[in-house]
C-alpha cells in the first residue's frame, strides 16, 4: 500500500469522526452486534486461518481467540451505555451552588497494531474497546500471520462501518508509513524492541500510547505449602507454558523457581503431564501449535545451542525444521547469564531454576525487569503478602496461570518494560477514551468585595 492510500484512509476516518456519528450509542451498539455476527458467521474460516498460520487446534483457537472476542463483545454491548454516561464529581463547598461531572469522550482516529501469536483476538478485542469508546479505527494485522491478516482485511469491511473502521495490510514498510502519521491514540501489542520504535514515533506528535509487551513471566513454586496438590500444580504449569500457542505468548510461563529438594519431583511430574497431554511423540500431536516461522524456529534453536544450556536439558530438546516443531523442553539450571535467561523465550522451552529457600524468589524477581505477570503456587498467606508488596508486575495470579486474561473486571497490562497502559472490559473503554472534566457554576449568589473605607450602614 502506498503512502497516498494511507493518507486517504486516515482522511476518511477523520471526516467520519468529525460528523459525530461514532459518538452515538446506536452506532456503537450496531458495530458491536456486527462484530459478534462476524465472528459467529465465520468461525470455521477463523479456525482454518489460525491452523494455517500457527497450527492451532480448533479447541485452542476457540478458547484463546473466538471465545475471547465473543465474551468481550457481549460484555461491552451490555454495558457501553453505562460507561458512556457522565459520572458525578464532587465539588468543594466553596463553589456552592455548583456541580461537576467527568464525561468520557473518544480520542478520535486510533491505530491498532496486532501481534501474530493471537492474530484474531488481539485484533478484535482492542477494536471492541475502540468502538465502545466511539473512535474511528485502523487495524494493522501482523504480516507474519498472513492468512489471519487476509481474513481480517476481507471480512471486516463486509460487517463493520467501512467509513469508520479500516484494515491496512502490509509489512514493515507499511508499519513505518503508519507511524509517520498523526494519530489520536496508538494501541500496540508486540515485542519490547518494536514497542520502543512505536513509542518514539508517537512522541513526535505527543500521541498517547498503550503498549502490551511482555517479558519473562516467572512461576514461583512453594512446594512445601502445596505438596499434596503437586499433580494439579504440574497440570497448571504445563497448561500455562505449552497451552497458549506452544509458549509463544506474552503471558506464558517463562521460567519456574523452586527449592532444590523439590526440583526432581517437579521435573518428574511435568514429564508425566507432557506425555499425558501430548503423547509419547509430541511431534505427532495435534494439540501443540507449531513455531510461527523459520526465523523464530532458528532463534529458539540458537537458545538451546549454547553448550552449557544444552547440558541443562533434562527432557525434550528435539526439533524438526521442516515442520517448524520444537518439543516441550525442560531445562534445569541453565546459566543465569545465558540468553535463555536474559531474553523472553517465547517458545516451548521451560527453564527450572533452583533456590535454597523459596523466599529467595522475591530477590530473584526484583533483580530483573518487571514481568507482565507473576504466577505463584502457594498456600502460605504470609508469602502471598510478600509477593504482592515486595515485587512489581503487571499482575499476579495465585495457584493458576493465565486465567486473569479472560476476566473482564480485572485490568490487563504491564508495568515498566512489560508494558504501558491496560485494557479488557471497562478498562478497554477507558483506554480509548479521554475523561473530560466539566464544572457547571451559577451566577447567584455572587459575593461582592467590600471597600473598607465605605461605611458599614
Amino acid at each position: 500500500m502506498d503512502l497516498n492510500m494511507v493518507d486517504k484512509s486516515i482522511a476518511v476516518l477523520r471526516e467520519t469522526f468529525s460528523t459525530g456519528k461514532t459518538r452515538s450509542l446506536a452506532w456503537r451498539k450496531t458495530q458491536l452486534r456486527a462484530l459478534i455476527k462476524l465472528v459467529r458467521d465465520n468461525e470455521e474460516e477463523i479456525f482454518k486461518a489460525l491452523h494455517q498460520d500457527l497450527g492451532k487446534h480448533p479447541v485452542e483457537a476457540y478458547r484463546d481467540e473466538v471465545g475471547v472476542v465473543l465474551k468481550s463483545a457481549d460484555y461491552s454491548l451490555n454495558r457501553v451505555q453505562k460507561w458512556m454516561a457522565p459520572r458525578k464529581g464532587d465539588i468543594p463547598l466553596l463553589f456552592f451552588p455548583a456541580n461537576g461531572e467527568v464525561m468520557p469522550e473518544p480520542f478520535g482516529v486510533v491505530l491498532i497494531f496486532v501481534s501474530w501469536n493471537f492474530p484474531i483476538s488481539l485484533a478484535l478485542d482492542p477494536l471492541i474497546g475502540a468502538i465502545s469508546a466511539g473512535n474511528t479505527v485502523i487495524v494493522k494485522p501482523s504480516e507474519i500471520a498472513q492468512n489471519c491478516s487476509s481474513f481480517l482485511a476481507n471480512t471486516i469491511p463486509k460487517y463493520l462501518d467501512t467509513e469508520a473502521i479500516k484494515v491496512i495490510e502490509g509489512g514493515v514498510d507499511v508499519s513505518e508509513q503508519l507511524l509517520q502519521q498523526k494519530w489520536d491514540k496508538i494501541f500496540f501489542t508486540g515485542s519490547q524492541r518494536v514497542g520502543r520504535i512505536v513509542l518514539t514515533a508517537a512522541a513526535k506528535h505527543l500521541t498517547p500510547v498503550t503498549l502490551e509487551l511482555g517479558g519473562k513471566c516467572p512461576a514461583i513454586l512453594d512446594a512445601k505449602s502445596i505438596s499434596s496438590d503437586m499433580k494439579v500444580v504440574a497440570k497448571r504449569i504445563a497448561g500455562g507454558k505449552w497451552g497458549p500457542c506452544c509458549g509463544q505468548a506474552c503471558i506464558s510461563i517463562d521460567y519456574v523457581l523452586v527449592e532444590d529438594n523439590y526440583s526432581e519431583y517437579l521435573i518428574d511430574s511435568l514429564r508425566r503431564i507432557i506425555r499425558k497431554f501430548y503423547g509419547e511423540k509430541p511431534e505427532e500431536s495435534i494439540s501443540l501449535s507449531r513455531i510461527v516461522n523459520r526465523n523464530n524456529f532458528d532463534r529458539l534453536s540458537r537458545l538451546m545451542s549454547d553448550p552449557l544450556v544444552a547440558n541443562s536439558i533434562v527432557h525434550g530438546g528435539s526439533t524438526n525444521e521442516e515442520k517448524l516443531f520444537i518439543e516441550p523442553t525442560l531445562l534445569l539450571n541453565p546459566p543465569l547469564d545465558s540468553e535463555i535467561m536474559t531474553e523472553e523465550i517465547f517458545g516451548p522451552l521451560l527453564p527450572i531454576i533452583t533456590l535454597k529457600n523459596i523466599q529467595e524468589s522475591i530477590g530473584f524477581i526484583k533483580s530483573r525487569p518487571k514481568p507482565l505477570v507473576i504466577y505463584a503456587f502457594t498456600q502460605n498467606e504470609t508469602f502471598k503478602k510478600q509477593i504482592l508488596t515486595e515485587t512489581s508486575s503487571g499482575g499476579v495470579v495465585f495457584n493458576d496461570t493465565m486465567i486473569h486474561f479472560i476476566c473482564d473486571d480485572l485490568p490487563f497490562g504491564g508495568v515498566g518494560q512489560s508494558g504501558l497502559g491496560r485494557y479488557h472490559g471497562k478498562y478497554s473503554f477507558e483506554t480509548f477514551s479521554h475523561e473530560k472534566a466539566v464544572l457547571h457554576r451559577r451566577f447567584f449568589p455572587e459575593i461582592e468585595p467590600r471597600n473598607k473605607l465605605e461605611p458599614s450602614f
